[in-house]
């Protein structure tokens, strides 16, 4: 097979992995979001579906991939909530479009880079979910605690650590 001497960034560091764990992993962050509230309400503060979306935008670095998967899972964060369905979609479509066009700029491999984008795109989330809900909804009432939120984005950054690490084990490299 002729080997092609040009090859951009993202065609040589984007990673692929098996459908099941494509299927799983989402699916096991969800069933989790939604369910370990009811057991423990402290462990509301976790956003797995978030850590989830951005591990697969970054290493993928498909900006158009990462967008629709933010969609799905946003949407399905939605269905059990109580909630307009959308909102969450709307928020993590934004959140997998910029993780992973930054994929495609910043070495992403580097577990700080990790740790830094998962903390600052949890922040973000938290600003989009307060337009989305104050302008686009009118909901007067949505007034963000800004002290709350960074103790979610640091507690959401350091169990994403571990997350990561585990996720990486999955990945199916190609060598071009």
């Amino acid at each position: 097979m002729p080997r092609r001497p040009f090859t951009n960034r993202r065609e040589l560091e984007e990673h692929s992995f098996h459908p099941a764990v494509l299927l799983a992993v989402p699916l096991c962050a969800l069933f989790l979001n939604a369910y370990l509230p009811r057991i423990w309400q402290p462990l509301s503060i976790l956003d797995l579906p978030l850590i989830i979306v951005l591990y697969f935008s970054i290493a993928w670095r498909n900006p158009i991939a990462g967008t629709l998967f933010g969609t799905v899972i946003g949407l399905l964060q939605d269905l059990p909530g109580n909630q307009f369905i959308g909102v969450n979609g709307i928020a993590k479509s934004v959140l997998g479009y910029a993780a992973a066009s930054i994929g495609l700029k910043v070495d992403v491999e580097n577990m700080v880079t990790r740790v830094a984008m998962n903390f600052v795109f949890c922040l973000l989330q938290s600003a989009l979910l307060y337009l989305i809900q104050s302008i686009l909804l009118g909901q007067a009432e949505a007034h963000p605690r800004w002290i709350h939120e960074l103790i979610r984005a640091a507690i959401n950054s350091a169990v994403a650590i571990p997350i990561f690490l585990l996720l990486d084990r999955t990945r199916m490299d190609t060598v071009l």
